[in-house]
């Protein structure tokens, strides 16, 4: 009976979701052409950046704080169940040869664990042990930064790793896609991008998946970005784990110096390929070991590092 009772307003609860709304006007979408189908789903689309765009100053909000944790050490953690965890994973993995983060400086949990990434885990959303767990596990410490994801904004794991995160005095965000969340209610910085009902019934994946990974790619490159991972617009932090990353090595260099082709790889080879520790070499006509003394100085701030004179 109980069992029942449970399902019964969950179900109830579902109903008054924006992200899980029915859109009666599209009962008989499986009957349109493909090209009409597809210019529909586009227009829906367009309505993404701009929901999120209400959301901006929260946004901004979050991640100065999020910044100020990181900058004395403090890690970045995303939090999420299916989609939205496998969305956490990927911004996690793409930080380190993006902007040469430490291992395990961003990092993706998802509910279920790593074989969630690719297959459905039976109940994991619903384990809130399992997410305190997962934080205990990785050392989570009042330094750090929990970014719950979830699109209805009342999923289990998240929520529970956001309440967890917060009594231990880590700085809390929830991202939903549903106005009025738990999740946001929960963190201290509440991001609720509403897109509203989706093409597809219940289908998160979609718009509010649109619109996590928007928010993700915010948070995680403007943040480097007040951290000092990169010169302007370009990525001098960068791992250069390939031909197609060394030769965009290259590229960064040139454009950031003027220096002609012989003076760039001189720079890359002295500095063992760090793109940043070249561009200091380069234009301030240094040596290697000064520049990385310099930079470690500046805990990596290449603009700062340029502005010291000292050896």
């Amino acid at each position: 009976m109980a069992e029942e009772q449970a399902e019964e307003q969950a179900e109830e609860q579902l109903g008054r979701l924006t992200t899980e709304a029915h859109r009666p006007e599209l009962a008989r979408i499986d009957e349109l052409p493909t090209l009409e189908i597809v210019r529909l789903m586009n227009a829906e689309d367009q309505l993404v950046p701009a929901a999120v765009a209400a959301q901006l100053p929260c946004i901004a909000a979050a991640i100065d704080a999020i910044a100020e944790r990181m900058a004395c050490g403090g890690r970045l953690v995303y939090v999420g169940a299916g989609t939205a965890g496998r969305l956490g994973v990927l911004d996690a993995s793409e930080c380190p040869p993006t902007f040469n983060t430490a291992p395990g400086q961003v990092l993706g949990l998802i509910a279920g664990g790593p074989s969630a990434l690719h297959s459905a885990v039976e109940g994991a959303e619903d384990d809130r042990a399992a997410a305190a767990a997962d934080l205990v596990r990785i050392g989570l410490t009042e330094r750090d930064s929990v970014v719950g994801v979830s699109a209805s904004g009342r999923t289990p794991y998240p929520l529970a790793a956001v309440e967890y995160a917060r009594e231990l005095g880590a700085l809390t965000v929830g991202l939903s896609c549903n106005a009025d969340s738990a999740l946001a209610a929960a963190a201290e910085y509440g991001i609720e991008v509403v897109v509203g009902p989706e093409v597809l019934a219940g289908s998160t994946r979609l718009k509010a998946g649109s619109a996590q990974k928007l928010v993700l790619n915010l948070i995680s490159t403007v943040t480097m970005i007040r951290l000092g991972r990169t010169y302007g617009n370009l990525m001098v932090d960068l791992r250069a784990t390939n031909e197609k990353l060394r030769a965009r090595a290259r590229r960064i260099l040139a454009l950031a110096t003027g220096a002609d082709d012989a003076t760039i790889e001189r720079a890359l080879t002295a500095t063992g390929g760090e793109v940043k520790n070249a561009l200091l070499v380069i234009l301030g006509g240094i040596d290697a070991p000064t520049a990385a003394a310099r930079l470690a100085r500046h805990q990596g701030r290449l603009r700062n590092a340029l502005a010291d004179e000292s050896t």
